[in-house]
C-alpha cells in the first residue's frame, strides 16, 4: 500500500484524500476570515502580486485550480474581460459552492464556469488554456507529480502556470518566529474562530513537509515546464513559481 504525508503523519493515499476533503469541508464557512486573520490580510496582496506575474491578458482562457472561494478567479475575471473565459475548479464541493456564492454576492452573475475536479485527473482537453493558476492548494494534493503533469497537459504550448504556495522562510530569525506563531498560535486561532484546531494544525504541518522553492521548481521541470523561476514573498513565507509549457 502506497503511503503519503498528511501533515507529519504517514497515511495511505486514499486516506489522505478523504482527510483533506474533511479538512476543507470543516473550515469552508470560515476559510476567508481565517486567511485574513492568519496572514494579517497579506494573502490578498500575495494573490494580487501573483496574478500580476502571470501576465494574463484580455481574451485569455484561464483555469484557476483549487480555486476555493474564488479570490483569484475574481481578479482573473477582471483581466480577461468579456472575451475571455475563467474556469474555477476545486475538488471540494463545499468550497466550490462557497466560491459560486461569493461571486453571486458580488453581483457577478456571469462569473466563472464552476467545475468539481481532481487536480490529478483534470477533465479538460489538451491545450485548452492559455494560463493556469493554483494558490495554496498543491500541498494538499496526494500525487503532486501527477497533478503537475495534468496541469502541463491542459495548457497550450507556451501557456503559463503560476503556483502560489507557502514555502520555506529564508531568514533564520524570522523562521524561528514564524515556527512559533504557526505551531503555538494558528491551531488555537482555528479552534477559536473556525471551531477546528486539528484542521489548522494539519495545514501548518503540511507547509513544513512541502518541497522547498528549488525542489518545487525541479518538480515543475520534470512535469514538462520550461523557464521555471520563483519569487519569494515575505522572505519566503510564500513563493510564486512560474513556468511555461514547452
Amino acid at each position: 500500500m502506497k503511503t503519503t504525508d498528511f501533515g507529519f503523519e504517514r497515511v495511505s493515499e486514499g486516506d489522505k484524500t478523504r482527510r483533506v476533503a474533511h479538512v476543507f469541508s470543516s473550515v469552508a464557512n470560515r476559510y476567508d476570515l481565517m486567511n485574513d486573520l492568519m496572514s494579517f490580510g497579506l494573502h490578498r496582496l500575495w494573490k494580487r502580486l501573483a496574478i500580476a506575474m502571470a501576465g494574463i491578458r484580455a481574451g485569455d482562457r484561464v483555469l484557476d485550480l483549487a480555486g476555493g472561494t474564488g479570490d483569484l478567479a475574481a481578479l482573473i475575471t477582471q483581466r480577461v474581460g468579456e472575451e475571455g473565459c475563467v474556469v474555477l475548479a476545486d475538488i471540494n464541493a463545499d468550497m466550490l459552492c462557497l466560491g459560486r456564492d461569493r461571486f453571486l454576492n458580488r453581483g457577478m452573475v456571469s462569473g466563472p464556469i464552476y467545475v468539481q475536479a481532481n487536480a490529478e485527473a483534470l477533465p479538460f482537453e489538451d491545450n485548452a488554456f492559455d494560463a493556469l493558476t493554483l494558490a495554496f492548494g498543491l500541498r494538499n494534493v496526494t500525487e503532486k507529480n501527477r497533478a503537475l503533469a495534468a496541469m502541463c497537459r491542459v495548457l497550450r504550448p507556451g501557456g503559463v502556470a503560476l503556483i502560489l504556495e507557502f514555502s520555506h522562510v529564508v531568514l533564520p530569525l524570522l523562521r524561528t518566529l514564524y515556527d512559533h506563531y504557526s505551531f503555538a498560535v494558528l491551531p488555537r486561532l482555528g479552534a477559536l474562530v473556525a471551531g477546528d484546531g486539528d484542521s489548522y494544525r494539519y495545514l501548518v504541518e503540511s507547509i513544513r513537509t512541502f518541497p522547498d522553492q528549488a525542489e518545487l521548481a525541479q518538480l515543475m521541470v520534470a512535469a514538462g515546464f520550461g523557464d521555471v523561476r520563483w519569487n519569494n514573498l515575505s522572505a519566503g513565507i510564500v513563493a510564486v513559481h512560474r513556468g511555461y509549457k514547452l
